[in-house]
């Protein structure tokens, strides 16, 4: 099995935070996004994963040089060979999965980096191919499936009238890459496009009308990273499920000094707490050093100090230096409020 991991967008939506570090190499709870990612995937795998294959942006466009180091490392942690291909224009989700032809070959999920998700189900690699969905209560705001015992039958786009309430979250099977990658280069060959973009949808079309059937793969919980506030509220979702596997998130060599910890919290190496009070549902990075703070539902990154704070709902970047009475800030790498 491949997993192929189209992450070349900018993440505008969550700018500050990633005008320096990628979307999917934002860290919650102590690991990346992307990381995580992959990991979900393979808990729902049979097959063991022999290639994880990344697609990101251009240096240029805000990937720092040190990504294809850090993307290779997490293929590694998995025991499979890593790949990293450069997207040089965005043209759209199809034209992302086209940049890792050399890796679309056999059987294959394809999972765009911006969505986290919690399954418990096993996928049928006999069938021709299943989209990952979640129940959601506003449908009209994504691309649903309808099915019909139990095979997806249509994909609609942003409903209007109410069709189905079966959300894509992002995430496919495909039994044959091959083919994936046959269907995408008959559409780059006679440039379909729409809106100007080769999209996934079209695929997945072509494909259904050859014959191809499609199964859901219902999700528990899907988790959104495209803002700030989502994001925060993902941190929360992650350390409470980690919670409840029994995961003991704080490092040992975490210094307290006249401070508390309220589960569930993840705090990492060298963080010194002083005078504070830290959770529930909150991330610290490592080397961060916290004084006179009270901080609950928060997400802050590597290296941070903060002092004199009360926070709540707050999103800090790496290096930031915070000394204030705010309660909701989204700070960027590198930011002082001091």
């Amino acid at each position: 099995m491949k997993i192929i991991v189209p992450m070349a967008g900018i993440g505008s939506r969550l700018r500050p935070h990633t005008l320096t570090v990628p979307k999917p190499l934002t860290v919650i709870a102590g690991k990346t996004i992307v990381q995580r990612l992959v990991e979900n995937i393979a808990s729902v795998l049979q097959d063991p994963i022999e290639e994880i294959a990344f697609i990101i942006g251009p240096v240029a466009k805000g990937f720092p040089a040190n990504t294809q180091q850090d993307l290779l490392a997490i293929a590694e942690e998995l025991g499979a060979k890593g790949s990293v291909y450069v997207q040089e224009e965005a043209l759209g989700t199809a034209h992302a999965i086209y940049c890792a032809k050399e890796s679309l070959s056999g059987p294959c999920i394809v999972a765009y980096a911006d969505t986290l998700f919690k399954a418990d189900f096993t996928l049928d690699v006999n069938a021709d191919g299943a989209i990952w969905v979640k129940q959601v209560a506003d449908p009209s705001a994504f691309g649903v499936v309808k099915l019909q015992d139990g095979i997806i039958t249509d994909f609609v786009e942003k409903p209007k009238d109410f069709v189905s309430d079966l959300a894509i979250i992002g995430v496919y099977y495909f039994k044959n890459g091959d083919k994936l990658l046959e269907e995408i280069q008959y559409l780059i060959d006679n440039d379909l496009k729409e809106n100007g973009e080769y999209q996934i949808t079209n695929v997945l079309e072509s494909l259904k009308q050859q014959g191809a059937q499609f199964i859901p793969g219902k999700v528990d919980a899907w988790m959104d990273c495209g803002k700030k506030d989502p994001t925060v509220d993902t941190n929360k979702q992650i350390l409470i499920f980690e919670e409840e596997a029994g995961a003991n998130l704080v490092s040992e060599d975490v210094v307290l000094e006249n401070s508390k910890i309220i589960q569930p919290c993840y705090i990492g190496k060298n963080v010194i707490l002083k005078d504070s009070t830290i959770g529930p549902h909150v991330s610290i990075g490592a080397g961060s050093t916290i004084e006179n703070a009270t901080i609950v539902n928060s997400l802050i990154q590597k290296n941070v100090q903060i002092s004199n704070a009360k926070l709540d709902n707050a999103m800090i970047g790496n290096h930031a230096k915070y000394n204030g009475n705010f309660t909701s800030v989204s700070i960027g790498d590198y930011t002082e409020l001091i």
